[in-house]
């Protein structure tokens, strides 16, 4: 599937010291220590209710990630997936009384228009769940061969699926004991009542051809592909077992990023599907949790038609610690609004005090487990002293406005819609 185009990165003299990480898996911040190409792997949208700012914040904060492992001189192999063969899809193509496809492909565009304009740098792979249903196929029928999969018996619909005791170490991703792993389960779209099930947490693989679904022929009878299975077909068959960071938002833990790991884990054999498993916190809307169920998602396209600089939305989302669970408000964008600006002026200015103290500032904020705050606080300080008439560096706006636009995506140029 296509992606969307790639911004201009400038080039930026020197480098921060190494990206350290918190991984859900240790409850640690730790080292990211990829090779000379890094790995990230980063769950994409179900593409309806695109792009909300609970997306937003998710992809900026990779987006970041992916900006300091460059800077740092990697190169990145980042794979991301959309989801566009699932139950929520459909249930809302029936709702609106639209096609599925269709519903699928409009909000698609939208959320790769919505990337666009937030400067977010694409995957090299951007991969629907339609593209690997081959790839799918040929996993679960390694589950089934090796044990670790197995077929309910139900005439009508025999579905596959996965048994959650098949790897000693499940369970470690999440840190989640059996209640909260149920409990999850039966939120997050597990069907934890199943009849024929051997163990109520048993994820399903493969989805047997029901009335009014797509399906694709396979050796265990035609069906369609289960949700985390999906995601560790289309990581392994890009990244290679113990890629360095699997990400998505914090509601991914358990039991999509377990699962998916899971499955990996047993078609494989490693101990890790994935080295580090970062995750995002949520985003709500004055005092209240931003979900599709209360009606109150506020989304990035409906922002740029009404002509706020997706420039101000990026610096607003970037105010806060990736994995705090934050909220939106009017006064967040306006506080973003109001610091885009001063950045402009200053960087607009002529002179100023030398960036390089600065920017190694930002560059040390960012390797520490991406503390935007501090980054940004960092910067309203130079700016600051620009208003302040201090510096006589008639190189630090310009060079600062690079390190910006590099390392936080925020171009200070000129105004973008």
């Amino acid at each position: 599937m296509q992606s969307w185009p790639e911004p201009a990165v400038p080039t930026v003299g020197g480098s921060g010291p190494a990206l350290r990480l918190y991984d859900t898996s240790s409850r640690s911040v730790r080292p990211v220590s990829p090779g000379a190409t890094a790995t990230m792997y980063v769950c994409g949208i179900t593409p309806y209710d695109a792009t909300h700012l609970g997306h937003a914040a998710t992809y900026l904060t990779f987006d970041i990630v992916n900006r300091v492992l460059r800077d740092q001189g990697h190169e990145v192999h980042y794979v991301q997936n959309i989801t566009d063969v699932d139950d929520p899809l459909f249930e809302r193509a029936a709702r609106d009384g639209v096609d599925w496809r269709a519903l699928g492909s409009e909000q698609i565009q939208l959320f790769r228009d919505d990337m666009t304009a937030l400067r977010v740098l694409p995957p090299r792979d951007y991969i629907g769940a339609m593209e690997s249903v081959d790839e799918v196929i040929e996993m679960v029928g390694k589950l089934l061969a090796s044990g670790a999969a197995y077929v309910v018996d139900d005439p009508e619909y025999p579905d596959v699926y996965y048994r959650a005791d098949a790897t000693e170490q499940f369970g470690y991703e999440s840190g989640y004991d059996r209640a909260t792993m149920e409990r999850f389960f039966a939120e997050r779209g597990g069907d934890p009542d199943r009849q024929g099930k051997r163990d109520r947490l048993d994820p399903i693989l493969w989805r047997a051809r029901r009335p009014d679904e797509p399906s694709w022929e396979s050796p265990f009878g035609p069906g369609r592909p289960g949700w985390h299975v999906e995601c560790s077909a289309i990581a392994l068959n890009r990244l290679g077992v113990e890629f360095d960071i699997q990400g998505g938002g914090n509601d991914l833990i358990f039991p999509h990023h377990e699962f998916s790991a899971a499955h990996g884990e047993a078609y494989t054999g490693a101990r890790r599907f994935a080295r580090h498993y970062v995750h995002t916190g949520m985003v709500g809307l004055d005092g209240e949790k931003m979900s599709k169920s209360r009606g109150n998602l506020v989304f990035v396209s409906v922002l740029r038609r009404a002509g706020e600089d997706p420039a101000a939305i990026r610096l607003a989302l970037l105010a806060e610690h990736y994995r705090a669970d934050r909220m939106w408000s009017d006064a967040v964008l306006d506080e973003g609004r109001a610091r885009l600006e001063r950045w402009r002026a200053a960087t607009s200015a002529t002179t100023g005090p030398d960036a390089a103290p600065v920017i190694a500032r930002v560059r040390e904020h960012l390797a520490d487990d991406l503390d935007t705050p501090k980054a940004l606080a960092a910067i309203d300080g130079w700016c600051r002293d620009v208003e302040q008439g201090i510096g006589q560096s008639t190189t630090a706006p310009g060079d600062l406005a690079s390190a910006v636009e590099a390392l936080l995506g925020v171009e200070l140029s000129h105004a973008t819609r």
